[in-house]
């Protein structure tokens, strides 16, 4: 099988999208900065994933983006595709070519595991990820980690002297 960090980087900066969904348009700098993926990387990514109407973009000042629909309506095998990625576990990418242009004696296993892993991804949507206790958790800790440190100084600054 193989998902490269294409689709899972979509995936999970689909997540952050829908995790952050009422607060209006989100930055990729945000998405970049609490998912620790790269900002050039996740234009691309956004660019298909506007291509494929998973996201809309908002211009201007506060701009950023939104989900298209709500997340209970995106599944994960659309994010994966949005993206040009296929979970595929055979050798030969589905072509039943995979021994000497031929079918393999165990091409039907991994074209089945193939299928199943596809049919999980398709009834997993952003909302059930969210409602994941290990998410809700991870989230919280991002938003923590993402509030302003306030030290000793900046606050004794602050204080007139008397």
């Amino acid at each position: 099988m193989r998902l490269t960090t294409k689709g899972r980087y979509a995936v999970t900066a689909m997540l952050d999208l829908a995790i952050h969904d009422g607060d209006g348009p989100i930055t990729l700098a945000d998405i970049a900065g609490r998912q620790g993926i790269s900002l050039s990387y996740l234009e691309q990514l956004f660019a298909r994933l506007r291509k494929n109407t998973l996201v809309n973009s908002v211009r201007g000042p506060g701009g950023g983006y939104v989900l298209a629909r709500s997340g209970a309506e995106i599944f994960v095998s659309q994010v994966i595709a949005a993206v040009d990625e296929r979970v595929d576990t055979t050798r030969c990418g589905g072509g039943h070519n995979c021994q000497d242009n031929e079918r393999c004696l165990t091409h039907d296993l991994w074209n089945d595991l193939s299928n199943r892993i596809h049919q999980y991804l398709n009834e997993i949507s952003l909302n059930d990820l969210m409602a994941q206790r290990g998410t809700r958790q991870v989230a919280q800790r991002q938003k923590m980690q993402q509030q302003p440190k306030v030290s000793v100084q900046s606050v004794q600054s602050t204080i007139p002297s008397a």
